[in-house]
This record gives C-alpha cells, structure tokens and sequence, in this order.
C-alpha cells in the first residue's frame, strides 16, 4: 500500500507543473496573439511587398487599412476554386484574422500559390470589409505586382487589390468573386 502512495504521490508531483500552467490568463492571451503577428507569415509578406515594390508605400502610409493573405491557392480545370488565410489590420494594428475563398467558372488550367494585399482607403471601405460577408466581385483587377516594378494604380470603390505571384502557373479567363470571413480578435 505504502509503494501504491508513493508512485501516486511522486507521478502527481512530476505533473503537478503541466497542469500548474493550464489555467486561461487574459493578459497573456493578448500578448501571445500580438507577439504570435510579429513573427507571423502576414508580417514577412508586409515586408516582402514592401522592399519589392516600393511605390506601395504610399498605401501603406495612407491607407485606413489592410488586409494581408500570405498563401492563397488556386487551381482549375474549367471549374476552380482558390483559398487563402489572413491578416486584417487598421492603422497598422492587427485587429483580426481573416479567410478568403473563391470560385471561379470558364477556361482555365493550372494552379499556383500567391499572396494577396487589399488596401482600405478609408474606415467605410474596412467597416464593409470587416462586417463579413464581403465579396470582391469580377470587375475589381487586382494588379499583379513583381520586384522592382512602377505600379499605376488606384482605389476602386475604396479598395486596392495587389498580388504577388509565389510558385506555380495558371492560365486562365474566368469569371467569379472572392468571398471573405473576418474573425475579430477582441
């Protein structure tokens, strides 16, 4: 009996630290989700937009808001879809995460990875954004941006579309919107 109490006593000693650290703590809630931005893939895709087409840093100075998806997929064969996780920020803060899906229907082959950059021209334009359920339709062209390029663009509706193509290749003429989700992180 005396052995049974003592493998008990020292197996809930060598737990007891695990279990020690497993409550909830507000406050680190909110730094671990600041710290976890600081490093995540949306910042080094901020910095990588940046220091390859400079002429954008004139939306990121003036801009309300943004929102950053690092990885978006896309592939089709006639029928297509695309999806891609991201980064919502207002004044450069972090105010929440975000997902994109697409559909798209007509002629197309291929697939490919690029990262996505929305800019917000002001706070009606990231409201909608942020209210869920906004769709960036057809007509809205994002520009595709590549290192060293000029770029002459503008906001449409208030929003500015810029992409940066990572890997792979897809030809197409096709026509759908991308849909987006926002999580807020307050």
């Amino acid at each position: 009996m005396k052995k049974k109490l003592s493998i008990i006593v020292l197996s809930a000693t060598l737990l007891y630290p695990s279990f020690a650290g497993a409550g909830w703590n507000p406050v680190q809630a909110g730094s671990a989700s600041q710290q976890s931005s600081k490093n995540s893939e949306a910042v080094r895709t901020i910095a990588a937009f940046k220091n390859n087409v400079p002429h954008l840093k004139v939306f990121f100075d003036k801009a309300y808001g943004y929102a950053v998806f690092p990885n978006v997929g896309k592939g089709g064969f006639y029928i297509g879809g695309a999806y891609g996780k991201g980064e919502v920020y207002r004044h450069n803060k972090l105010i929440g995460t975000s997902s994109m899906t697409q559909i798209t229907i007509g002629p197309q082959i291929g697939g490919q990875v690029y990262s996505e950059l929305i800019f917000f021209k002001d706070k009606y334009a990231l409201n909608r954004f942020t209210a869920n359920g906004f769709t960036l339709d057809a007509q809205v062209s994002a520009v595709a941006v590549t290192a060293g390029a000029s770029i002459d663009a503008d906001y449409n509706n208030s929003v500015a579309v810029f992409t940066r193509a990572k890997s792979g290749l897809m030809f197409e003429a096709t026509v759908g919107g991308q849909k987006f989700t926002v999580t807020p992180l307050y």
